[in-house]
């Protein structure tokens, strides 16, 4: 699989508060030659402005032909299975087959997993019997909904092909379901050494299921300049290191910025550690430019 540079569309606030057009972004990121926009996916998250994720790439689909269109990641748990798979089905008809569907557990945003509906400890269960269901529905087979009262059989037309369906998460659990369902691994805030041992685990583990080792992703965050500035990355490597908590020696190695070589020295660390799907979350308030600026660093890439 040839490398794909894509964006982390600014569905969720993190550019600020006022959310720029979702069809205006994903059109900047295909004229300037990026390979995929994604989207995130929460419900709430204590008054931080935010966009449905499949809706937000249905407007990205409209105004494009060629990149893929990403889920970083669905919770799926939230969700009833069969309406995910009706959605996911209507974008991939819609969209002319460009899905890159990742899904996840999410993090333990009480707010929004009391306001679905969904206990916790039911998420790793829901996703799983989600993984299974997700190929016979979306072929149009007649399909029996295990997980529900009286166990109901629907069968949804049009059929498409099932897309690449990504994992997200870094735990042993997360390995585990990417090697027994999923095309790919897509991991965040991990450093090049640890994307690389995970990588070698998933191998082994798609070897017991009898599957092909996944493809590995990684979510990376950056913030970018015309030119040579070696604080933006230290920049982004202090503000993780607060969010998530981490020593800076860690989020030094999870983060890429300056111009586009610098940019592009930085992705090539995680490309020697076996990743070709980048999801790139771009900091700054000008994200014209920083889309174009990432295009320039993917080409030194590709």
């Amino acid at each position: 699989m040839s490398l794909d540079i894509g964006v982390l569309l600014p569905n969720i606030g993190h550019l600020g508060n006022d959310l720029p057009g979702m069809a205006d972004v994903a059109r900047h990121a295909e004229e300037v030659g990026l390979d995929s926009v994604w989207s995130g996916d929460h419900l709430s998250m204590g008054g931080v402005p935010l966009l449905e994720c499949t809706l937000t790439l249905a407007a990205a689909a409209a105004v494009t032909s060629r990149v893929r269109l990403g889920f970083s990641v669905m919770l799926v748990a939230t969700r009833p299975a069969v309406w995910v798979a009706r959605q996911l089905g209507t974008l991939q008809y819609l969209s002319g087959n460009r899905v890159e569907f990742g899904v996840g557990t999410g993090a333990k945003w009480a707010e929004e997993w009391h306001a679905s509906g969904v206990p916790l400890t039911e998420r790793g269960r829901r996703t799983d019997e989600f993984l299974r269901l997700l190929p016979d529905l979306l072929a149009g087979r007649p399909t029996k909904l295990l997980g529900m009262p009286a166990q109901p059989e629907v069968t949804l037309r049009p059929a498409v092909p099932v897309p690449p369906v990504w994992v997200g998460g870094r735990s042993e659990r997360s390995l585990r379901r990417a090697a027994e369902h999923c095309t790919g691994w897509l991991t965040t805030i991990s450093t090049p050494e640890e994307i690389r041992a995970s990588a070698d685990r998933l191998s082994v583990l798609a070897g017991q299921y009898g599957r092909p080792t996944p493809r590995v992703g990684t979510m990376i965050y950056a913030r970018m300049a015309a030119r040579p500035h070696a604080d933006l990355a230290e920049q982004m490597a202090r503000s993780l290191a607060d969010a998530y908590r981490l020593p800076i020696e860690h989020t030094r190695q999870v983060v890429v910025g300056g111009d586009p070589e610098q940019t592009a020295e930085g992705l090539a660390r995680h490309i020697e550690a076996g990743v070709d799907q980048f999801v790139v979350a771009l900091e700054g308030a000008d994200w014209r430019e920083q889309y174009a600026l990432l295009a320039e660093a993917r080409a030194r890439l590709v």
